[in-house]
This record gives C-alpha cells, sequence and structure tokens, in this order.
C-alpha cells in the first residue's frame, strides 16, 4: 500500500478502535496518523502511542490525504464545518457516522468530494471487523485503496448504500448481539458448575470455533447443526427448549427493532 496520511476525527470508541487496528494492523506508520479529539486523556493515550494529537480539527486534517471521520451523528454538521477549509477534492473523505447518507455529506461538504460510507465494528481493533463500504460517483480512483485499507483491519464488502442502514445493524450492532448471547451462556456455563472465568473461555473459544467453521466452509448454520444434533440427544433437546422459548424469535425481534431505530432517526 502507498503510504497516505491518514486523519480521524472523533476517537470514541470506533474512532479508537480504527486508530489502534492501522497500528496492530503495520499498515500505517503512527507517524502518518494524526487524531483530533476534546479529551485531553484521549490525547494523550494517543500521543503515547506515537500518533499524532490534536485538539483542533482543522489543524489535524489539514495535511492529510485520508481524513476519516467517526463522530456522533449531531455533530457531523459542525465537523464538517470545521473541515471546510481543507476538504479538497483530492483528500479521501471517509464517514463512519450512523444515518447520514453520502448524498447529506456532499451537501455539506461539497459534491466535487471522493465521499466513502464506511460501517465497520469494534473488533476492527483486533483486524477483525466486518466492514461494509458504499461510495459517491468521484471515487473510483480511490477504491481499491480503500478497500485494502480497510481488509487489513478484517474482511470488506461493498455495498449499495440503501443497505447501510441493514449492514450497522447486522455487523456494528451484531458485535453486542453475539456477546449478550455469549454472555448468556457463560452464566448457563457458572450454573452447572464452572468458574465465570472458566465458563467465558469455553463459551468465547466455542463460539470463535462455529463461527470459523462457517467461514471456512461457506455451510449453512443448519448444515453444522445437523452434526452436532443425534436423535433423542442433549444437543437437540436444549436447541428445542431455547426455540420453545422464543430465542431465534427474540434474536430477529432484536434486529429488526434497531433497524427501525435507525430508519425512524
Amino acid at each position: 500500500m502507498e503510504n497516505k496520511k491518514i486523519t480521524i476525527i472523533g476517537v470514541g470508541n470506533m474512532g479508537g478502535a480504527i486508530a489502534v487496528g492501522l497500528l496492530k494492523s503495520g499498515s500505517v506508520k503512527a507517524s502518518d496518523i494524526s487524531i483530533s479529539d476534546r479529551k485531553e486523556s484521549t490525547l494523550k493515550k494517543m500521543s503515547d502511542l506515537g500518533i499524532n494529537a490534536y485538539d483542533d480539527n482543522k489543524e489535524a486534517a489539514k495535511d492529510a490525504d485520508i481524513i476519516i471521520v467517526a463522530v456522533k451523528p449531531y455533530h457531523i454538521e459542525g465537523v464538517i464545518n470545521d473541515l471546510k477549509p481543507v476538504l479538497t477534492p483530492d483528500k479521501i473523505f471517509i464517514s463512519i457516522v450512523a444515518g447520514v447518507g453520502i448524498d447529506e455529506l456532499g451537501e455539506m461538504a461539497g459534491n466535487d468530494l471522493p465521499i466513502f460510507r464506511v460501517m465497520p465494528n469494534t473488533a476492527i481493533a483486533l483486524q477483525e471487523s466486518l466492514t461494509c463500504i458504499s461510495a459517491n460517483a468521484n471515487t473510483e480512483q480511490h477504491r481499491e485503496y480503500v478497500v485494502e485499507l480497510f481488509d487489513k483491519l478484517g474482511k470488506t464488502i461493498e455495498i449499495p448504500e440503501e443497505l447501510m442502514a441493514a449492514a450497522t445493524v447486522l455487523s456494528s450492532c451484531g458485535i453486542a448481539y453475539a456477546l449478550r448471547y455469549i454472555r448468556a451462556a457463560m452464566q448457563g456455563g457458572i450454573e452447572i458448575g464452572f468458574s465465570a472465568e472458566m465458563a467465558q473461555l469455553i463459551t468465547a473459544q466455542t463460539v470463535k470455533g462455529a463461527t470459523e467453521l462457517l467461514l471456512q466452509s461457506g455451510h449453512h448454520p443448519e448444515w453444522e447443526i445437523d452434526k452436532v444434533t443425534t436423535p433423542m440427544g442433549v444437543t437437540i433437546t436444549g436447541l428445542n427448549e431455547m426455540e420453545h422459548k422464543g430465542f431465534s424469535s427474540s434474536l430477529i425481534q432484536g434486529v429488526m427493532a434497531s433497524y427501525k431505530k435507525i430508519k425512524d432517526h
């Protein structure tokens, strides 16, 4: 990958995870990363990693080739106004802001800018994100670089922008859904005799194994479930009890509720 200077505006959970992930991946040098944030503790943490830390958005972004904005939706207009003097068509503008479309971003930042909407999840700090990418019409010469950049931080898929809200729910919110399953399974494990630490290790590694079975084989989940459900066995008994209590239905309803929340925003 060619060396480009990257600035991240807003270093909360997601912006911070991207900064750390870029460093851990080895694809970008600390000296080529700048961040802007208001919190002194965040500035110190990033500075200690060798990253250029600023409390001024424009100063952080003035020499950047790529500007990644990772702020709350209600801050995006003010942030773009701060950045206006340094937003030129030779810079790549990447938004991690949920619920703000490419057309809206173009109206605020300038329609001549190459604009990407990107939705990772917090596993990006470990280079294990699933990142969804959409872009406007000015991005063709930059698409390969942006996809390669986020490929260093996990797996990427390019999607139509109209699916970005759905991608937010399934990938970004999905991390929390998966973690809630792990927590519940841990609690069950403690009830049947394991310590909290051992229950967590067993559950987390089991879930990791389950995901690898799907990712490496491409099989449907039911194909792998059939391998461990024997007639009158303990697995099918547990699964049927979970379904009787609404396991799949409650998960689907949770996904739909999150999606409705985004669409109604």
